[in-house]
């Protein structure tokens, strides 16, 4: 059976079998969509079916998408890694922030992990606000001297250092330098536009995923954004619509073709993303260990997290990144193969029993390609 039909096959029976509500696939092979596919209910209170453009909150898998823009201007020479942030950020430059460096925010060694308590929803639709909130903040370790992921505020802190560095905020630059170019705007995003709105898939968490409620939707902009369930920002116009480089709202085709790009050196369809070279050096092993926030263990290059065994990335030289709910993309630049994975039944398992695990290795045994892990 042929990967596309196998992908088919595993979708529909993870639907019908209650496991999950809506999801895509896509994976390309040496430039190629070999699979493109879906499944599933988008939104179970309108019955309206999951499609290829169907959209998703994509949630840390936007990781991947600011590093590359941030590497695209280390390229062109415009952002030095081991510069201070505040040599483009001047404001950012205090309460002993001033050593940290691009290379640390890239690694999650800032020791700025959480946003305040008080940070609402209105902050987080808000670009100046919200880079002010960090901007202000102080380090709760010293900055370099560990890695601890930093699962929003990553975001504003590269986003508003590429804004300071090339003058375009962050959704502008992607879309005009990356996602643009490939095809994929409107499909692989920071935030959309309210037109787009009714494409977007409604989240559940896993034990709720049979549930209609749509009340967090209008949560009121001053709402604690730590006071909402993953699946509630979500499915929230202000989220939606915010430019949060942290996170992506997009297609698994969008996202796939993203990392078809950096398995081919950098390059598809005569669009150049980045060089060789650089790709070389943003994904070699720069931190590994028990990651100080999570308290997992971890693989990171330079804004990538990088494969290790019994996850859907697998192999050391696979590099990409993950989001809540199990959504992920990432590029094996090895077998010039891609995958994306995009679903609304937000579950947390990444380990070989996970959709997405499933999905990853039913996909390179239909290719011919090692298997997780092997």
């Amino acid at each position: 059976m042929d990967a596309q039909a196998r992908t088919e096959e595993l979708l529909h029976a993870y639907v019908a079998s209650g496991r999950e509500t809506g999801l895509q696939v896509a994976a390309w092979l040496d430039g190629a969509l070999v699979v493109d596919a879906w499944a599933g209910t988008a939104d179970p209170a309108t019955g309206r079916a999951v499609d290829g453009d169907t959209l998703f909150q994509l949630y840390s898998c936007g990781k991947g998408l600011t590093a590359t823009a941030v590497h695209l201007l280390a390229d062109r020479g415009v952002l030095d890694y081991d510069a201070p942030v505040a040599a483009y950020w001047p404001e950012f430059g205090v309460h002993g922030k001033d050593r940290i460096t691009v290379r640390h925010a890239l690694t999650h060694r800032a020791g700025i992990p959480r946003l305040p308590d008080d940070f609402t929803l209105g902050d987080l639709a808000d670009w100046d606000r919200a880079c002010a909130v960090v901007a202000d903040m102080t380090p709760v370790w010293e900055p370099g001297t560990r890695s601890g992921y930093h699962p929003v505020v990553f975001g504003w802190l590269l986003g508003e250092t590429v804004r300071r560095a090339d003058g375009r905020r962050p959704d502008r630059f992607v879309r005009e330098e990356i996602t643009g170019p490939l095809g994929i705007d409107g499909s692989l995003d920071f935030g959309i536009p309210g037109a787009a709105l009714p494409r977007v898939a409604h989240h559940a968490e896993a034990a709720d995923a049979d549930t209609h409620a749509v009340s967090a939707r209008h949560a009121p902009a001053d709402t604690p954004l730590r006071t909402l369930s993953s699946a509630a920002q979500a499915n929230h116009p202000l989220r939606l619509g915010a430019c949060v480089p942290s996170s992506a709202v997009g297609t698994a085709r969008g996202l796939a073709r993203l990392y078809a790009a950096l398995a081919r050196g950098g390059e598809l369809d005569g669009v150049r993303l980045l060089s060789p070279d650089r790709i070389a050096t943003a994904t070699a092993t720069a931190v590994h260990g028990i990651d100080a926030t999570l308290g997992n263990p971890m693989r990171r290059g330079l804004g990538y997290l990088l494969g290790r065994p019994g996850t859907p990335m697998g192999h050391a030289r696979v590099f990409g990144h993950d989001g809540v709910g199990e959504s992920i993309g990432f590029a094996d630049p090895a077998h010039r193969f891609s995958l994306a994975v995009a679903k609304n039944r937000l579950t947390d398992d990444w380990t070989p029993a996970s959709t997405t695990y499933a999905l990853a290795a039913a996909i390179r045994e239909a290719l011919g390609l090692p298997l997780p892990g092997a």
